[in-house]
């Protein structure tokens, strides 16, 4: 029986700061601060970014000026050992 390949999904993360210099994806996938994504500015003030991911579950923060920011767009949250809890996005099939 062949293995069934999974295809990577585009998920687009975003944030909506204003006023900040930088915003950053910290996540499983980046493992977390040691390479987090880099966010785009509209004109607006949202701050975008697409990643292609594999199907699962993934827990994430934003980074806005160095400091560790929720998503508010995000409903799912998981208790992390800091005190405060990561966001979860699932990505199709998971």
């Amino acid at each position: 029986m062949a293995k069934q390949m999974t295809a990577k999904q585009k998920v687009t993360f975003s944030c909506a700061a204003p006023e900040a210099k930088s915003v950053q994806l910290a996540s499983e996938f980046t493992d977390w601060e040691k390479s987090p994504v880099n966010l785009k500015k509209d004109k607006g003030g949202l701050w975008k970014t697409t990643v292609s991911l594999p199907p699962g579950r993934y827990e994430y923060r934003f980074l806005v000026d160095g400091q560790w920011r929720d998503d508010p767009q995000c409903p799912n949250r998981h208790p992390n050992r800091f005190g405060s809890a990561n966001c979860v996005c699932f990505v199709g099939g998971a």
